[in-house]
């Protein structure tokens, strides 16, 4: 099967190394797994991490992001059949996406939104499964409820955030504050129900107080949470709740025990990774977001089609992503015959 891979790691996503097409073996699926013809990818923040972090000791295929049509099934699945269409994202360790068919457990995977195509249903399912787990899991907040309440969620623009915004909007009364830079990522998160959007390169506080708010009950810190922290310290309120997703280098909680503001770390691997007895629970909530989608509830964030899955246009989705300047989810779709 035709497949994209990177056998060195941290190699600049310019040198045509740091990604290469390939061919690998077709994968056999275990009890619980389905097999899955692969339609269409996207491309996280997470794909690049692990490109510069992880050194294979072979070919490694990335990819988290996927829709494809079940082609087979383990002994033990009872969730699917072959043939449906089906949307998920993967696990960080088992082969990602990138490749003409990938193995997943059935327990992560969900019926594609029947109004999306492919591309469109392929953004989701990443930060979908994380803006939920972050808001619902972490923070939380019963669905329906956080009336007279602020939730700040910082890079709102990002794909996460632009998940969390329109969940946090459409699924409780909470007051929701979105952070981003520029004009059009501003007018983006503004579009996804944001009530507030203020801008993250200039101080907070300032900005929030402009808008008739002192203080904020939670925050959803989605990037560069160590250059914002002790502006969140003085942001919350005390007994807020504090919730990440990046990986900073160094974080000093203590001064969190004052407000006694609790901290939530989220990895949407946690479940699938250590084979939690709630694995399910992401086939539930992205069968949630689908019923969501397919209702006009929620929109897909698909930002840009950067062509089909190979080696070139990932290290261009890459590179993008690496900047920092990507406005919703880059998608590919499709291998070359």
């Amino acid at each position: 099967m035709k497949a994209v891979a990177y056998t060195q790691a941290a190699l600049p996503i310019d040198d045509p190394a740091a990604l290469i097409d390939l061919d690998l073996p077709r994968p056999q699926p275990g009890p619980q797994d389905l097999l899955v013809k692969v339609h269409a990818v996207s491309v996280n923040p997470v794909d690049t991490k692990v490109r510069h972090r992880a050194q294979p000791t072979e070919p490694r295929v990335l990819g988290f992001d996927a829709v494809g049509t079940v082609e087979a099934v383990g002994e033990a699945v009872t969730l699917f059949k072959p043939g449906e269409v089906v949307y998920y994202a993967g696990t960080i360790n088992r082969a990602g996406s990138n490749a003409q068919y990938q193995l997943v457990d059935e327990r992560i995977v969900a019926l594609k939104p029947a109004s999306l195509d492919d591309a469109q249903a392929a953004a989701l399912p990443l930060t979908a499964i994380t803006a939920w787990e972050v808001l619902f899991d972490r923070l939380r907040i019963p669905e329906g409820q956080g009336e007279g309440q602020v939730l700040l969620v910082t890079g709102a623009a990002g794909g996460v955030g632009s998940i969390l915004v329109q969940l946090a909007r459409k699924l409780t009364q909470l007051t929701v504050i979105g952070t981003a830079s520029r004009p059009e990522t501003q007018a983006w998160v503004a579009e996804l129900g944001a009530h507030h959007v203020i801008d993250h390169t200039q101080p907070l506080g300032p900005q929030l107080k402009a808008a008739g708010i002192d203080q904020v009950d939670h925050v959803a810190s989605l990037t560069h949470t160590d250059s914002y922290f002790d502006q969140f310290v003085e942001l919350l309120a005390p007994q807020g709740q504090f919730a990440l997703i990046d990986d900073p280098a160094t974080l000093n909680v203590m001064p969190f025990k004052a407000k006694s503001i609790s901290l939530h770390w989220e990895s949407m691997f946690t479940r699938s990774v250590y084979q939690t007895p709630d694995m399910q629970a992401q086939h539930d909530l992205l069968t949630r977001v689908a019923d969501l989608i397919d209702a006009g509830t929620l929109r897909t964030t698909f930002g840009e089609h950067y062509g089909r899955i190979n080696a070139a246009n990932l290290r261009r989705a890459h590179a993008l992503i690496e900047s920092g300047k990507a406005k919703g989810k880059l998608v590919l779709e499709g291998f070359d015959d």
